[in-house]
């Protein structure tokens, strides 16, 4: 099969590889789309190198994962032998075993889910990394409740759009941070209140906040503290990204800051947020409701995967950029 491979840091090259064969609970997915984020480009250039030396890091010596791409939507190939939910040309989406910038991906049955029934494979394959690590920071580890005010640093990007849409579902009053051009999305998506960056300091603005979930990392934590509540609970999902320390040194000095404090501080782990069947069907229904939606930046053919691989990086990308890997 066709995938792009990963052989050194920083080089992603097409090549043909052997297509992988399902397990006895595993199930091979022909990708028809899939996305890119942050996730992957930390990957490909094992930054920042403080996370080489970690257990989930992307590896010390050289790249831990060959095919990178977290996300797939596409139909079931084949499945092992003790897989009885699924049977070729199920339409599925999933986080996958063997990443998705390849024809083919493997899938634990676990880990598996069927496609909503409303969306195109190209959208399908926006939401299980980035909708999983929304739903994990706002239900999980936020505890957001109905009536809270929550807001949202960081309210365009791909994470962020989910978690509009997510706290809103969930009965919050929400309030989205992004730059000035993303205002109208923001507010079309769901959010109650808009602070243009460009403009507005969110933590000077007065307002306290139950929840506060910080995609962006572009305030200390001594100063999102003042956006919370006394008792409010500050999520940190993301950060400045750098090549030897960033995020990591902006999320310890949150949490050292944090021990002196009243609020809550609690960090996201993106590695944590393998999205379990149970979470794909908890977004299904949101998606198939018309609750949640993804909102897709670009989409580029396969072929083109390191240019769009180039253009998340940049840190620009209003929702998902998305990969159409078989249009027929």
């Amino acid at each position: 099969m066709k995938a792009f491979v990963l052989r050194s840091y920083g080089s992603l090259q097409l090549a043909e590889i052997d297509k992988p064969l399902p397990g006895d609970d595993e199930v091979l997915v022909r990708v028809r789309a899939t996305s890119v984020q942050p996730y992957d480009w930390h990957f490909l250039r094992g930054q920042p190198y403080v996370a080489r030396l970690m257990g989930g890091g992307p590896g010390l010596r050289g790249p831990k994962f060959a095919v990178l791409g977290a996300d797939v939507a596409g139909h079931v190939e084949a499945v092992g032998r003790n897989v009885t939910e699924f049977r070729p040309g199920d339409e599925v989406f999933a986080m996958p075993k063997q990443g998705g910038f390849a024809e083919y991906a493997l899938v634990a049955a676990a880990e598996l889910a069927p496609k909503p029934k409303n969306l195109t494979f190209e959208q399908a394959a926006a939401v299980p990394m980035a909708a999983g690590t929304a739903l994990l920071a706002l239900r999980d580890q936020g505890g957001v409740q109905p009536g809270q005010r929550v807001l949202i640093n960081g309210a365009s990007g791909g994470v962020g759009t989910f978690a509009v849409q997510l706290a809103k579902a969930f009965g919050a009053e929400v309030t989205g941070v992004c730059s000035a051009r993303n205002v109208d999305l923001v507010r079309s998506i769901g959010a109650d209140e808009v602070v243009d960056y460009t403009k507005e300091d969110f933590t000077r603005t007065g307002w306290r906040h139950d929840l506060l979930l910080d995609i962006a990392g572009s305030r200390s934590g001594s100063a999102c503290r003042r956006a919370l509540t006394r008792k409010g609970t500050h999520v940190l999902v993301g950060g400045p990204g750098g090549r030897w320390l960033q995020p990591a040194s902006h999320v310890f000095a949150t949490l050292a800051a944090s021990l002196f404090a009243s609020q809550r501080t609690v960090v996201t782990e993106v590695v944590r947020c393998t999205a379990t069947k149970r979470n794909l069907l908890t977004l299904t229904e949101l998606i198939e409701d018309g609750r949640v939606m993804p909102v897709i930046d670009r989409s580029y053919p396969f072929e083109e995967i390191p240019a769009a691989i180039a253009y998340q990086e940049e840190g620009h990308a209003t929702g998902k950029v998305v990969i159409t890997a078989h249009p027929q």
